[in-house]
C-alpha cells in the first residue's frame, strides 16, 4: 500500500469518527508526536522594532542638492505569518478541482478496501478459520441527496487551526429616554406654525436693525455734518495742532542735544499715543497715514475686531473706522494704489478694503467656496508695486496667491508647507505628509519669484513661486516660532528673522548658519529694517522695550534699549518705520499705538574720509553690509584653519 493510499484511508477513517463523535479532537497523520515535557516548554521569542537585515546605505538623489544622500528612514517592518483565506466559493474552479480530487481519492480507497477483504476471505476458506460475516450495505436511492454539511454555497480548505478568540470591546451607556407620540396634522396646522415662526424672525430683524442705527448714530456722523465731513476733518487737525504745538514742534524740528556727548547711544523720543476708546484690549500693525488692526492672539478671547487708519495730524480719532466680524492678524497697504488695503482675519478668510468707497464692507472677501483659509492668517503682504495680487500664509500650510478680479477675489495655492518632503512613500504610492504652520513670509527686493516662509517649529523655507511642493532651501533658524522674516531693502542675499526663543538672527541665504545672533532676554514679537540704512533695524519685545541696533557702531549690543509700555500691564507686538520721517510706530496688546522719534545718533550717517566725499545711495548700503558679510567669512574660515 502506498503512502498516498495510507494517507486517504486515514483521511476517511478520521473523517468517520469525527461524524460519530464531532466534538472530539482529531489528531492528523503527519503531526509531530511530543512528550508532555516538550508540550509545556515556553520558547520565547522576541521581536524588536528594527529589522537586521534592513538595509541601512539605501542613497536617493536630491534634487535640492544635486547629489546623491543616504536615506535616513528605512522601513523595518518584517512580515513572520501569513494566513490565506480558506473558503472558496463552489462556482469558482479552484473549488470544484479541490471537490473532484476529494472524490476521486474516496473511490481509489474504498476499491482497495474491497480487493483486501476479497483477498483475507480466501485466504480464511483455504485454511479452515472463521471468517467474520461482511455488514450488510445500505445502498443509497438515485434520487437521495447528498448530505451537505456547509449550509452556505462555500467549501473549507484544510485548516484544522483554531483561531483565537478576538477580545470583546463594548460600551454601556444609559438608555436614552423614549416615549410614544402621535398626532394628526392638517395643512392649516403647518401653515399657522410657520407663520407664527416667520413673524419671530421678522421681529427680531427688526430689533437687530434698530441696535445697528443705533451704533451707526453713535460712530459715524449724521447726514447734515457728512456734507461738511472733509472741512470738519481739517478744523479737527488745526485744533489739534494748537492743543499739542509742543509736541508738533517737537516732531519737526527738535535734536537731541545730549547725543553730542554720548559716542555711540541714542534714545527715541515719545510722540503721540494713539488710542479709540471703543477698540481697548486689541492688537497692532502699520506707518504715516498708517492703518490699524485690532484683534486678538487669544484662542479664549475672540471676537470682533476693528480696521482703523490715523494721521500723524491727528493723534485724538481715526480718520477710518471699519468695523469687522472677526479679528484682524495682519494688514498691508499697497504701495502705488495707497486706497488698497488688504486685511488677513483670525476666521481664515482675506479681505481687501478700498478706501475710496463709502461704504464699510470690503470690496472683496474670500469664503470657503474660493480658497479661504482654514486657520488664522498670520501675514498678507502686496506682491509688488504694479500688480494687483498679494499673497497670505496661514497656520493651515497654505500660502496662497490672491487676485482682484473683476467681481471676485481668485485664488492659487503657491505652496504647501510641509514638515518633511523626503519621506518615504505609504501604501498604494500615498505620501504621508505633515503640514508645517507658516507664521510669516516675505518676498525678495529683486527677484520676484522667490520668497522665504517662516514656520511654527522654527524653521526658514527658501521658496518658489515655481514649485508649489518643493524648497529651494531649509534653513534650522530657530528653536521656537519664527515670528517674522523680513529680506534687507538694500542687500538682496540679506534677511533677518525674530522668534519667541529671544533672539535675532540675520542670514546670508548662501549659508546655513547665521552671519549675526543678538540675544534680547525676552522673546521678540517683530523686527524690521530701517528705511534709510542696509545696517539699522530695530526689535520689539514683550517686555515692553524697544531695541535699535546699528552694525557699523556695534555688532553685539544695540545703540538704543528703551522701555515703552509697563511690561506687567501690556506687551509689544508690532513696529514700523516711518519711509519719510525718523518715526517708529509701534503697537501693544491693548490697542494702543505710540509713535517715538528717534535721536540723531540713531540715525547718524558715516562720515567721510578726509579728502573723500562721502559716497550715499542704494550702492553705498550695499558696499556697507557687504563689507560687514566679508569680514565675517573671513573670520569664520581662520576659525575652521585653527
Amino acid at each position: 500500500m502506498s503512502k498516498d493510499q495510507a494517507a486517504a484511508k486515514s483521511y476517511k477513517t478520521n473523517k468517520k469518527k469525527e461524524e460519530d463523535d464531532p466534538g472530539k479532537l482529531v489528531k492528523p497523520a503527519d503531526q509531530l508526536d511530543l512528550t508532555e515535557t516538550e508540550l509545556k516548554e515556553e520558547i520565547t521569542r522576541t521581536l524588536t522594532a528594527k529589522n537586521p537585515h534592513a538595509p541601512h546605505n539605501i542613497a536617493h538623489y536630491k534634487f535640492n542638492d544635486g547629489a546623491y544622500k543616504l536615506t535616513t528612514e528605512v522601513n523595518h517592518m518584517a512580515v513572520h505569518f501569513v494566513l490565506e483565506g480558506c473558503l472558496e466559493h463552489q462556482d469558482f474552479d479552484d473549488s470544484q478541482s479541490v471537490t473532484a480530487t476529494e472524490e476521486l481519492t474516496e473511490d481509489a480507497t474504498g476499491e482497495e478496501g474491497e480487493e483486501s477483504e476479497e483477498e483475507g476471505s480466501g485466504d480464511g476458506e483455504g485454511e479452515g478459520e472463521g471468517v467474520e460475516e461482511e455488514e450488510p450495505v445500505e445502498e443509497e436511492a438515485p434520487n437521495q441527496e447528498p448530505k451537505c454539511t456547509n449550509q452556505f454555497n462555500f467549501i473549507e480548505r484544510a485548516s484544522q487551526s483554531l483561531n483565537n478568540q478576538l477580545q470583546g470591546r463594548s460600551c454601556q451607556t444609559i438608555p436614552p429616554p423614549r416615549c410614544n407620540y402621535y398626532a394628526t396634522a392638517c395643512p392649516w396646522n403647518i401653515y399657522d406654525a410657520f407663520m407664527v415662526e416667520l413673524r419671530k424672525r421678522e421681529q427680531q430683524k427688526d430689533k437687530d436693525s434698530d441696535k445697528n442705527k443705533k451704533m451707526m448714530l453713535i460712530e459715524t456722523p449724521s447726514d447734515d455734518i457728512t456734507q461738511v465731513s472733509k472741512s470738519a476733518k481739517l478744523l479737527e487737525r488745526m485744533v489739534n495742532q494748537n492743543t499739542y504745538n509742543e509736541v508738533s514742534q517737537d516732531f519737526k524740528y527738535f535734536e537731541d542735544a545730549a547725543d553730542e556727548f554720548r559716542e555711540q547711544e541714542g534714545t527715541v523720543l515719545p510722540l503721540w499715543k494713539f488710542q479709540y476708546n471703543k477698540a481697548k484690549m486689541m492688537n497692532f500693525m502699520y506707518p504715516d497715514f498708517f492703518g490699524v488692526g485690532l484683534g486678538s492672539y487669544d484662542f479664549s478671547k475672540q471676537g470682533r475686531g476693528m480696521l482703523l487708519f490715523y494721521t500723524l495730524k491727528n493723534s485724538t480719532y481715526p480718520e477710518y473706522i471699519f468695523p469687522t466680524g472677526s479679528g484682524v492678524m495682519s494688514l498691508d497697504i499697497h504701495k502705488r494704489h495707497s486706497y488698497l488695503v488688504a486685511v488677513g482675519f483670525y476666521d481664515g478668510c482675506v479681505c481687501v478694503y478700498n478706501l475710496k468707497n463709502k461704504g464699510q464692507d470690503p470690496q472683496y472677501k474670500s469664503t470657503v467656496n474660493n480658497g479661504k483659509h482654514t486657520d488664522p492668517v498670520w501675514q498678507v503682504r502686496w506682491q509688488n508695486d504694479n500688480s494687483l495680487n498679494f499673497y497670505s500664509v496661514s497656520s493651515d500650510g497654505r500660502v496662497v496667491s490672491w487676485t482682484l478680479m473683476k467681481n471676485e477675489l481668485g485664488f492659487t495655492d503657491a505652496m504647501r508647507l510641509a514638515l518633511d518632503y523626503t519621506v518615504s512613500d505609504g501604501p498604494e504610492g500615498i505620501q504621508d505628509l505633515t503640514n508645517a504652520s507658516g507664521t510669516s513670509f516675505d518676498f525678495h527686493p529683486q527677484i520676484d519669484d522667490v520668497y522665504i516662509v517662516g514656520t511654527q517649529e522654527g524653521k526658514i523655507h527658501k521658496c518658489s513661486k515655481n514649485y508649489s511642493s518643493q524648497y529651494l532651501r531649509t534653513y534650522e533658524a530657530h528653536n521656537m516660532a519664527v515670528d517674522m522674516v523680513r529680506w534687507n531693502p538694500y542687500h538682496s542675499k540679506v534677511f533677518i528673522s525674530c522668534s519667541s526663543d529671544w533672539t535675532v538672527k540675520i542670514w546670508d541665504q548662501d549659508y546655513s548658519t547665521p552671519m549675526f545672533t543678538f540675544e534680547l532676554n525676552a522673546p521678540v514679537a517683530d523686527v524690521v529694517w530701517a528705511p534709510y540704512s542696509s545696517t539699522v533695524f530695530s526689535a520689539v519685545t514683550t517686555d515692553g522695550l524697544v531695541h535699535v541696533f546699528d552694525l557699523v557702531i556695534n555688532k553685539y549690543q544695540a545703540i538704543c534699549q528703551q522701555p515703552v509700555v509697563n511690561k506687567k500691564k501690556s506687551k509689544l507686538t508690532h513696529i514700523e518705520f516711518n519711509p519719510a520721517n525718523p518715526v517708529v510706530i509701534v503697537g501693544d496688546d491693548r490697542g494702543f499705538v505710540i509713535s517715538l522719534k528717534l535721536s540723531p545718533n540713531l540715525r547718524k550717517k558715516p562720515k567721510g574720509k578726509k579728502g573723500r566725499d562721502l559716497v550715499e545711495g542704494p550702492e553705498a548700503e550695499v558696499a556697507k553690509m557687504e563689507k560687514l558679510l566679508s569680514l565675517l567669512r573671513d573670520l569664520d574660515q581662520r576659525m575652521s584653519v585653527k
